[in-house]
């Protein structure tokens, strides 16, 4: 049976896209103000705040090379004393008859640097590598030169923070870092606490600059055997 002529038929397919799109607007209109959720915002809340869980160690890891909320810096370890990571402050006190006030103090039969305090508090402790001739005698002496580069005798390599406090025959004698030669350094690590140097002591970069800071021109510089 035919519907009259003049009735209205109504068209379900218009209705039906009108309210899907009335729907699609409004979820954008609330969604960009923050009364419901957006894709971005869901996944932001899924990180965890908590600096300390794995989550956001491994983001900051993943994402170390540019600055952001989650970016972990480890400390300076500069003026952390080597004492506290080599052994107690008991093992590595500073000898007896050493002088007082402040002062560097070097032995060389321990092969050990120690920088004490005006207080007689011992700042940093640690080994080095002296000379392997007998270039030294004990005594006290006076740093009378810093360069924060310098070159090395027979081809010996560059050094930095040279810190110089006595005269050798053929050169000055002082503090330094372990030297580079030809792009690699000149000893290893593990050899500090033996002689190995041409004449002057050396340290690691980090105890090489710790002295440097530590010791103006003029600072005591004792030497025992």
């Amino acid at each position: 049976m035919g519907h009259p002529s003049g009735a209205v038929r109504p068209r379900y397919s218009r209705i039906t896209a009108a309210g899907t799109a009335l729907v699609v607007t409004s979820v954008a209109v609330l969604g960009a103000a923050g009364i419901l959720p957006t894709a971005q915002s869901a996944e932001a809340s899924s990180i965890p705040r908590d600096p300390s869980s794995p989550a956001v160690a491994s983001l900051a890891a993943a994402t170390s090379t540019r600055p952001g909320p989650y970016l972990i810096r480890q400390p300076d370890p500069f003026w952390i004393p080597a004492a506290s990571s080599e052994a107690s402050i008991e093992d590595v006190a500073v000898p007896a008859d050493s002088g007082e006030g402040r002062r560097v103090v070097f032995d060389m039969t321990q092969q050990r640097v120690w920088l004490v305090s005006a207080k007689e508090r011992v700042v940093r402790s640690y080994l080095v590598s002296g000379s392997l001739t007998n270039n030294l005698d004990p005594g006290s002496y006076e740093v009378y030169s810093k360069s924060r580069d310098a070159i090395g005798i027979d081809d010996s390599g560059t050094m930095k923070f040279m810190v110089r406090f006595a005269h050798g025959r053929r050169a000055a004698i002082g503090f330094h870092d372990i030297p580079v030669h030809e792009g690699e350094r000149v000893q290893t690590r593990e050899q500090l606490g033996t002689p190995q140097s041409h004449g002057c002591i050396r340290q690691l970069r980090k105890d090489a600059r710790a002295l440097w800071e530590f010791a103006p021109v003029g600072t005591t510089v004792v030497v025992v055997r």
